[in-house]
């Protein structure tokens, strides 16, 4: 029997517009007192690290395991990723998990930054706040995560689909991990770090994706955000060179879209001004004489 591709079925593979709006944000989640807290955590402002974005082994082995922590998170979490469950519910799963495994949830309280993890759906570009809104079929969710243990940051996140979604959505999903996994590969000793944009622009061009430039990667380890920075698109301006044993995430955003942006209220939330839907994933790596390697793997992929 032949198929006729009906109007609806065109529809279907379309990604919809968004319509995100403020929810109700619970109350924070106590952590455990003898976890360890983030510097931050103990005055108002920016953080005060300043240590090198180049680590010695012995540090890239902590990353490594805060990093771990952090994938780990993200899996458990993905479990619970449903029509109906609130991102305030996914933020409590992650916010036991990390401190069960004796780790501070980073996001908790940096910057004033209200809950444990960053949950970021449909148009939201990144930083959503978990809030009271149950996920719809056909959403999908960033699961922005981050640990601190021995005395260092591990940094993450990760796409998944509520229920089924539509073709556009899955592509762009699926694009934007190829356009962060092609730019962990051209990490190398003496490149310079706009190579990683270039690769990112280059390979979202294929597909008339925006490229957002107003965020960035990021150097970490002692601190969350170092002063380094990592573009995810081609620019002179950005020329360290990489050295080995640097540490830093490469976390591209995509958009169906324009990548112009605004920004809620609460001074957080990044949506799409035009509600086209966005994309992002992001890994803690360390530059080694043979390429970028890979910080942030759950467990599951390193034993």
């Amino acid at each position: 029997m032949i198929h006729r591709i009906t109007k609806q079925d065109k529809l279907a593979k379309r990604a919809p517009l968004g319509n995100l709006k403020p929810g109700r944000v619970s109350a924070t989640l106590p952590v455990p007192a003898q976890i360890p807290r983030p510097e931050y955590m103990f005055h108002d402002g920016p953080e005060h690290v300043t240590a090198s974005d180049t680590k010695s082994p012995e540090t890239v082995e902590k990353i490594r395991i805060a990093g771990r922590i952090a994938a780990d998170t993200i899996v458990e979490v993905s479990k619970h990723i449903a029509p109906g469950v609130t991102t305030d519910a996914l933020d409590r799963v992650a916010h036991e998990f990390i401190c069960d495994h004796g780790a501070y949830p980073s996001c908790l309280g940096y910057m004033g930054f209200p809950k444990s993890i960053c949950t970021s759906i449909n148009e939201c570009i990144c930083h959503g706040i978990p809030d009271d809104r149950p996920l719809e079929e056909g959403d999908i969710i960033n699961l922005d995560i981050t640990a601190y243990k021995n005395g260092v940051h591990g940094d993450t996140c990760a796409m998944f689909p509520v229920g089924e979604i539509d073709e556009e959505s899955r592509l762009l999903c699926e694009r934007t991990k190829e356009a962060m996994l092609r730019a962990i590969k051209v990490c190398k000793p003496g490149r310079s770090i706009n190579v990683i944009g270039r690769v990112i622009e280059s390979y979202a061009a294929r597909f008339e994706y925006g490229v957002v430039r107003d965020f960035t990667g990021h150097g970490v380890g002692e601190a969350f955000h170092s002063g380094l920075i990592i573009p995810h698109y081609d620019s002179p301006m950005y020329n360290t060179v990489m050295e080995e044993n640097m540490v830093f995430t490469i976390e591209p955003m995509l958009t169906l879209g324009s990548i112009a942006w605004n920004q809620w209220s609460d001074d957080w939330t990044v949506v799409t001004k035009d509600r086209g839907r966005s994309a992002q994933y992001e890994h803690t790596i360390v530059v080694t004489e043979n390429g970028g390697e890979i910080l942030t793997l759950p467990s599951s992929q390193t034993s």
